[in-house]
Formats: C-alpha cells, structure tokens, sequence
C-alpha cells in the first residue's frame, strides 16, 4: 500500500492565489498613498526607499509562501513520479488541493508497480512453466514422424499432446484471471452469508457486512474453498470479525517447506491433477486492489486471515 500523505493544516489553494492578487492589486495603491502623505514629511528619496524597501520585504514573504506552498510540493511530486515510485514519496503537500493530487498519484504509482511486479513475476515462471510442456509436445511432434511407429505408441503420444496442450492453455488462462484480477473495480460491501451460503461445506460462524465488493467476495471465497476442498477438507468456516475474516478448513493443511510460496504464481501441489497454482496469487492480487491483505496463520488445517485494513 502507498504511504498516505500527512494531514497538516495549510492555507487553500485559492486563499493562496488570492492573497497573492490582493496584494499585487493594493501594494501599489498603498505605496502610492505613502508617498503623497510621507513624501512632504521624510522628503521625496526617502520615502521611494521606504516604498522601495516594503515592496521588497512584500514580495520576499510572498515568494517564499508560493515556494513553499506551490513549488516545492510540485518539484517533490514530479521527481517522485518520474522515478516511478523508486525514491522515499513526499509525505506532505502544501495546499489541500495539492495534498489530494498527491495522494492520487502515489496510489496510482502503487497500482503501476503493483502491475510491473506480476508482468515480471510472470516473465519469470511462464517459461520455466511452458518449457515442460512445449518440450512433450515437439518430442511427440518428432517421433510420429516415424512412419513404422506402432498404434498403441502413436495413441499415447497423441494423448500426451493434447493433455500438454491442455496444460498450456490452463497456464495461460490462469495468467490472464491474475491480469485481471488488478483491474479497479469499485468499492462496495456484501453480506458474507449471502457469498458463501451456496459454496458446498462452507459454512458462516459470524456474519456480517464485508467491506469488499460482491465480485471480489465471490472470487476470494470460491477459490479459498475450492484449494480446502481440493486437499481433503470436510467443512470450510468463515468467521467475520469487523476488522477481518478468519477463514479456516480441516484438511491436511500447508506444509512448513511450502507456508511461504503458496501466494507464488505457478507455485501448485496439484500439477498432476491440472493445478495451475495462480488461485491463491488472484485471490492476493484482487484484495490488494480494494485495500485488503491476506496471509496465512500458524494453525492445524489451512487458516487464512483476510483483513480490511491493508
């Protein structure tokens, strides 16, 4: 999550544009009062150098309120956006108006690395994953050139290519749900039964309003239920507590060599029965979009804590 900008107090925007029209509208007029009034009493010269002297003193205090307030905030934000979210991110702007702008960009930073991330994350594992596959396929492809191959050899490699066909395409599926899975939508709530009531052995042990959007609900609680199901599971229990959701299952469980790769894409147990290992990685992905965060928990069986508040 993007570090929130600091709410300080600080003069609006408009009060800033304003006070600076004011004041280049009435320093002349004032000026030109003082010299009709002062210049019989202090004499012509000294009294230019006293108008002289308060219009520098006048434009001094404004330059340095426009720097602060204008200037600087734009320059921080400027380098911080053209060095993509790679150095520290202002943490305070000088107007309201500029501390929204702020906040706007350095979520929309959050978001792009958020992208770039999986894109590499993905360039990473798609090749090693494809590899296998690919290599089935062209040494199948190669020996039913054969022409004196036998049937029974010739059916099994034509099987084993569709099936790596199917795996390809599983792969490469499951790629585009966790592109998509970082599209914006909108925030929202949901009743947590009303998500899980028709989910097979789930069940609610506390209900309530879930601070998430139906869709992404219904994603993060099929897919939860259908890894618990997959791995022996009986009952899968959803317990709601205000902050966060406690999502827990009687089946085998995680072991401890794998506790820190589930939420890897194409990290899967289940290769040979058509895992694709990009579930858990989409339900991550999705919660990360609306704000929410889950892990996994130190408990018997499989034990997910999804919270509401990053």
């Amino acid at each position: 999550m993007p570090r929130r900008v600091i709410r300080k107090w600080r003069p609006p925007l408009a009060f800033v544009l304003g006070g600076t029209l004011a004041a280049v509208f009435f320093l002349p007029l004032i000026g030109i009062g003082y010299f009709r009034v002062a210049g019989g009493v202090l004499g012509w010269a000294e009294t230019s150098w006293m108008i002289g002297l308060m219009a520098f003193v006048a434009t001094v205090i404004l330059g340095v309120l426009l720097w602060r307030l204008v200037l600087q905030p734009v320059r921080a934000l400027t380098a911080y956006a053209r060095n993509e979210g790679a150095s520290d991110a202002p943490t305070h702007f000088g107007t309201p108006e500029f501390s929204q702008l702020g906040e706007a960009v350095l979520e929309m930073t959050a978001v792009l690395r958020g992208r770039e991330t999986v894109l590499r994350s993905y360039a990473d594992h798609v090749t090693h994953e494809l590899k296998s596959p690919l290599t089935v396929i062209q040494g199948a492809a190669e020996l039913l050139e054969d022409p004196d191959l036998e049937a029974a050899d010739r059916v099994q490699l034509l099987r084993g290519i569709r099936e790596n066909t199917a795996r390809i395409e599983a792969l490469l599926d499951g790629q585009r749900a966790l592109a998509r899975a970082q599209d914006v939508i909108a925030p929202g709530e949901c009743l947590l039964s009303d998500v899980v009531g028709d989910i097979g052995p789930a069940v609610v042990l506390t209900d309530g309003l879930v601070p998430l959007p139906r869709d992404v609900m219904d994603v993060v609680a099929t897919h939860l239920v259908g890894n618990a199901l997959a791995h022996g599971a009986k009952t899968i229990s959803f317990d709601y507590q205000a902050t966060h959701i406690v999502v827990q299952d009687d089946g085998a469980g995680i072991s401890a060599g794998n506790r820190d790769r589930i939420f890897d894409p194409f990290f899967t147990t289940r290769r040979d029965a058509g895992g694709t290992g990009m579930g858990l990685p989409i339900v991550r992905q999705m919660l990360e979009t609306q704000g929410a965060s889950i892990r996994l928990l130190d408990a018997p069986g499989a034990v997910f804590r999804i919270s509401f508040d990053g």
